[in-house]
């Protein structure tokens, strides 16, 4: 509460004799909460209350000017208060893509992807180094950490022996060693569902929760677009978008693998470690910060990490040993 009186001395300051409400738009599995600012004329405004002991507005800054440089569709920023963490920017709706798509006919889902598709491209078109920070070795391996010490340690229960832990080591390393040779532009980092808003046709998508952003593999984003963990859909389907995607991006002159089944590779590689990175992050936002609307969340991230792991025989080692932890979860009385 204390927050919101502060938000509300604040915008007392920015419309001085302006009557206006406020009430929570949303939270994210961060630090950060989000409050709709209504005002007498009927005009609406988003807070974002990102406290300064847990969280830093100048990310979020950095890469809103670069996406709305690049022609993407983000908020606008209209006041802020770097020292105690606000920002009011533009309100982008109600409607997220999530949402859309519970009541969307083929012919409207094909459609909301494809322009999702088209902005992700003008992303990676303005993308160059030097910029945001690196996706490298070591952000991929910490990632892929959360894996075994929150969902298999702290969600199963489960102590992995010397020599799993040795295999689960090898396996990343080779994942690693993978998702690094992939061309590099700038990545979203969660591009999915939750993070997209269903605007005006020319304004599609409205984009949020892009603060993490980083420059890194091609494919990241596809597999959070495609592979959301918020909504399941048939392998072909996606898989034809994901072809749609391709042939739009080589004409557009993003460096993607000439050869569709090099790329799809690429595409598949990077899942799994999305799967096995998200998989640690439900487990953590469940048990460490009591978020456990996630765990519903867990079996469709499971069914896109084992799928993937049963196309490529280097994963051989890790379908096994997620057999393993399955069959000692069944018994703890976890499903998948």
């Amino acid at each position: 509460m204390e927050r919101q009186r502060q938000i509300t001395s604040w915008l007392e300051q920015l419309y001085p004799g302006q009557d206006f409400t406020l009430a929570p738009a949303s939270a994210d599995a961060s630090f950060r909460r989000y409050f709709r600012v209504s005002f007498a004329d009927k005009t609406t405004a988003v807070v974002m209350d990102a406290p300064p002991r847990h969280e830093d507005c100048r990310p979020w800054l950095l890469v809103q000017r670069l996406f709305r440089d690049a022609g993407a569709h983000v908020p606008e920023v209209l006041a802020q208060d770097l020292e105690q963490g606000f920002l009011l920017i533009s309100d982008l709706g109600h409607t997220t893509y999530l949402d859309a798509l519970k009541s969307a006919d083929p012919d409207e889902t094909r459609a909301l992807y494809e322009e999702a598709c088209s902005a992700l491209i003008k992303i990676q078109s303005a993308s160059k180094p030097g910029v945001l920070p690196e996706y490298d070795h070591a952000t991929l391996h910490r990632e892929l950490s959360l894996f075994p010490d929150w969902y298999v340690a702290k969600h199963l229960g489960v102590n992995l022996n010397p020599e799993q832990s040795a295999l689960l080591a090898q396996v990343f390393e080779k994942i690693m060693a993978h998702n690094l040779l992939e061309p590099r532009v700038f990545v979203h980092r969660d591009y999915h569902s939750r993070n997209l808003m269903q605007m005006a046709a020319e304004d599609n998508p409205g984009i949020i929760d892009f603060q993490d952003a980083v420059f890194g593999p091609l494919s990241y984003d596809l597999v959070s677009l495609f592979k959301d963990a918020y909504v399941a859909r048939e392998e072909e389907t996606s898989l034809d978008w994901l072809i749609r995607y391709w042939e739009k991006a080589r004409a557009a002159g993003l460096p993607v693998r000439a050869d569709f089944a090099d790329f799809f590779r690429d595409y598949e590689w990077m899942g799994v470690q999305r799967h096995l990175k998200v998989l640690g992050i439900f487990a953590r936002l469940c048990h460490r910060d009591g978020k456990e609307a996630y765990l519903k969340d867990m079996p469709l991230v499971a069914a896109y990490l084992r799928k993937a792991c049963e196309r490529y025989r280097e994963f051989g080692p890790l379908l096994k040993l997620l057999d393993e932890l399955e069959n000692r979860a069944a018994k703890a009385g976890y499903t998948f």
